[in-house]
This record gives structure tokens, sequence and C-alpha cells, in this order.
């Protein structure tokens, strides 16, 4: 799935602004940047407004983008020279740093800081408590994913062993579990939007908890270049930062309706209506930060959930892993 930057949506979006467009790249100017996002998901909403308000085109990029659907695929795609940018979890960088690898990919930029999946019951459970969960079983993730390690997380923390006090089914390709939901598996499952609201708009389901809430904030989310690309090209990973910084300002600065009017042509098989939705429940989260800076306490509680998991087995230091000239510049 690819979408490319229309430069005759940002000559329109110029006129409609009022502005004058001579200074706007002519399409010969543009520098093609491959970007690879983990899904594609209402969770990435600042990105989808850098793209449809044109602000990647501003900065002279041509961004095309393909999903990789999983964080192991987009780190594949890095490593293999098939995406220049990637969008994914800390969690895959950090992996493959601690293997050693030489020229690992370093994050640079910041975009979501809650996990942006939420739990979804067969039933109304406005009361709802993690400690319920007793006896049950939950649809989670891909093991050593971000996703089915927070879930991992805020079990342990609320009190109860995995396997001995409730089960969670690994084995469900994460773009079926809602199919298996609705296929009557699992009391739960952990869903990201808009499979939740999905799922809740045909009552199937019930949204009880989110994730993002219950872990805590975290840099769930990141933009990742290999090193040697960073260092051959300062100039593109800099404008790309400053048009997500831009993105993530309107974002900010926007409600939620005048976002899902902007983002729906990304999501042609939703509507505004429960776009508007999806994205008040994330703005009530506090899902996206206002800057694309890393947090260095968000970073160390990432790795310790990956600790707790079993999937690392010590921490790795900030400056290892995170290149912060970037985000710093483009927000001067």
């Amino acid at each position: 799935m690819k979408k490319k930057i229309s430069l005759a949506l940002a000559g329109l979006l110029c006129l409609g602004a009022g502005v004058g467009c001579s200074s706007q790249p002519t399409e010969d100017a543009l520098m093609p940047v491959r970007l690879n996002e983990v899904v594609h998901s209402v969770f990435y909403a600042p990105q989808y407004v850098a793209l449809e308000k044109g602000f990647f085109a501003e900065e002279g990029l041509d961004v095309t983008v393909a999903v990789g659907n999983g964080a192991d695929k987009s780190m594949t795609a890095l490593l293999s020279d098939s995406a220049d940018i990637a969008l994914l979890g800390t969690e895959a960088g950090l992996y493959v740093c601690a293997e050693g690898k030489e020229d690992y990919p370093k994050t640079f930029a910041q975009l979501t800081q809650r996990a942006g999946n939420f739990l979804v019951s067969r039933e109304e459970e406005p009361d709802f408590q993690w400690t319920d969960l007793a006896g049950k079983s939950v649809i989670g993730g891909r093991l050593g994913g971000m996703p089915e390690l927070v879930l991992e997380y805020v079990i342990k923390e609320n009190g109860m062993t995995i396997g001995e006090d409730m089960e969670i089914i690994n084995n469900i390709d994460f773009s079926s579990t809602a199919g298996a939901f609705l296929g009557n598996v699992g009391d739960y499952t952990v869903e990201f939007e808009p499979a939740a609201t999905t799922l809740e708009q045909s009552g199937a389901g019930h949204i009880v908890a989110s994730l993002g809430e219950a872990s805590g904030y975290v840099p769930y989310t990141v933009y990742m270049a290999r090193d040697d690309f960073m260092t051959e090209h300062p100039d593109i990973i800099e404008a790309f930062t400053r048009a997500i910084y831009k993105g993530q300002q309107w974002v900010d600065s926007h409600t939620s309706a005048e976002i899902a009017e902007v983002i729906l042509p990304q999501f042609p098989d939703s509507d505004a209506e429960t776009l508007t939705t999806i994205i008040e429940r994330y703005k009530a989260q506090d899902t996206w930060k206002t800057d694309p800076t890393v947090s260095e306490e968000g970073f160390a509680l990432i790795q310790e959930i990956m600790m707790e998991g079993g999937e690392l087995a010590e921490a790795i230091p900030y400056e290892d892993i995170v290149v912060t000239d970037f985000a710093e510049k483009a927000m001067q």
C-alpha cells in the first residue's frame, strides 16, 4: 500500500491559505523518501496530517509510504535498504542494537507517547478493573512485540500471573485478531484503532480499558533510520523531522473533527464521524507528542517493560540509540 504526496494538492492548499506558492519546490526538486510504517492506523494521525496538508512537500520531500504490518517487518525493510525511514516501535531498534549489529538503526524523532491499543470485552463493563481478567482469556499480540509486552506488563503490575490466573492467546496474526474475536475466540481482545471502535459499533465488543493509560508514557512509536543514511543525508532527516513537527503542532491545535476531515482520504473505508470518535479517544489519553523529542524517562520505562518481559537482558544507554540533534533543530 503506497501513498504519494500530490503536488497539485499542495498547490491548492497554498492557494486556499491565501499565500503565494512561488517558494514551493518544483517536482524535479523534491527529494524522494521511502517511509515504511508498521501499520496503517489513526494512531499515527500527525503523520497523515503532514502528508495531507503538504508539510513534507513544503520541506522539499516526496514521501511514499509502505506498510510493514509488524515492527519486525518494518525493521527488515530498513535493514535491507527497502526503506529510508521507518515508523515503528522503539523495541525493534533495541533488539537490533542488543544483537551487536554494526550500523544499527537509530531513533531521531518520536510520534506517540502512549500505547495505542485498547482492551475490548464481549460485555459492557463500566467498572472494569484489570483484576477482572482472572480466569479469562485475552487475544494478545506477537511475542516480543510492544503491544504484547505492554499487555503483559499491565497484567503483572496488577498482581496476576499469566498462565495461572489468566491466559493470553498469542497464535493469531495481528491482522486477524478482531476476526478471531468475532469468531468467538477469547473473552477479550487487545485492538488498535479503527478495529476497536469497529467492534464496538458492531455491538460485538465494548472498549473497557486503555493500555496506554494503564502503562504510562513511553516512546511507543518512533522514527528510525540507519546510521549511514543519517550521516549521508542529514538534510533529509532534518526536513522530515520538521514536517512531522508541523503535523504534531497542527494536531495539538485543532479539534478532533478538524483532524478527522484532513486525514479522511487516508482511510477511505471509514467516515468522518468514526474517525472523530477515535481521535477524541486518543486525544483524551494524551497519545501524541507535541514535539519530536524522545523522553529519557519514557525510554527508561520502555526498557523496564522489555526486561520484565524477558526480552532485553540489560538497559541500553539513551545516547547509544537516540539521536537528539534533528528534533532539537526542528523546534528552533
